[in-house]
């Protein structure tokens, strides 16, 4: 691995700051940054440690909504008592990221930031049209996702919470890759004050999306049978040597309707 300048800021403020250094890197669990330096796909001239910042840890519900710390790790988010009973599909989400490892090192402002076309949260974000607050701004889940590994984030910009708005009702399904335990499909159904969405992960060159072929039917009928028969394109998924576009598009219905189900 190269060398690097390393540092640990106090604060969201001192963070934001040293960011703007050329080719600097923010690392919250380091489950996705270590492992490219290692491989020799990224070299940043600095690694800026942001893990140990207090005000990015922490879970709240008030106002109809859940906002977690941007430091949060994916297995406090599972153990939390106030996500299981508020949004049960979110903790269930969070309790199957990875394996032990990666949910006790990774967090969801970590996640978001690195926007794998198959993670988890990025669906969960859309599919409860939450919102990801950084140290200026406030973003809707389609205004913060831009494209694969892409994001609005700009330079200097940390994502400091995301806010869940509190679903009447909720579910998840991902059907996974048996070594990385990322999504082939992931998909989350949700039904409450964003109305219905249908967001899948996954199975999109371009990383998450809407299904809102698949939106209607739920809203005209929320029960797994409305998936029965239920189509989306192959047109714009992934086909690669786990699965055809053709097989993630036929994928995603039938988790759609275990997810409600």
């Amino acid at each position: 691995m190269q060398s690097f300048a390393y540092s640990t800021p106090p604060s969201v403020a001192e963070a934001a700051r040293t960011a703007l250094q050329e080719d600097a890197k923010l690392m919250a669990g380091g489950q996705t940054l270590l492992q490219s330096m290692k491989l020799g796909l990224i070299a940043p001239s600095a690694v800026i440690d942001i893990s140990g910042i207090a005000e990015l840890k922490g879970i709240t519900v008030a106002g109809g909504k859940v906002t977690i710390g941007a430091g949060t790790t994916h297995a406090a988010v599972a153990a939390s008592r106030d996500v299981q009973t508020a949004i049960p599909a979110l903790a269930d989400l969070a309790g199957h990221i990875g394996d032990r490892q990666v949910r006790n090192r990774g967090t969801i402002g970590g996640s978001l930031a690195n926007n794998d076309p198959a993670a988890c949260y990025p669906a969960a974000v859309m599919g409860l049209g939450g919102s990801v607050q950084t140290n200026k701004r406030t973003l809707t889940a389609e205004q913060f996702f831009t494209g694969m590994f892409s994001t609005a984030l700009e330079d200097g910009e940390v994502i400091t919470s995301v806010s869940f708005p509190i679903p009447e009702k909720a579910g998840w399904q991902k059907f996974k890759q048996p070594a990385s335990r990322f999504s082939l499909v992931g998909v989350f159904v949700s039904k409450g004050p964003a109305g219905v969405r249908v967001a899948v992960t996954g199975a999109g060159a371009s990383g998450v999306f809407r299904a809102t072929e698949l939106e209607s039917k739920l809203a005209a009928d929320w029960s797994a049978a409305a998936m029965t028969g239920a189509t989306v394109s192959a047109a714009d998924l992934n086909s690669d040597l786990h699965g055809s576009a053709e097989y993630r598009a036929a994928l995603i219905p039938v988790l759609a309707g275990r997810a409600v189900g």
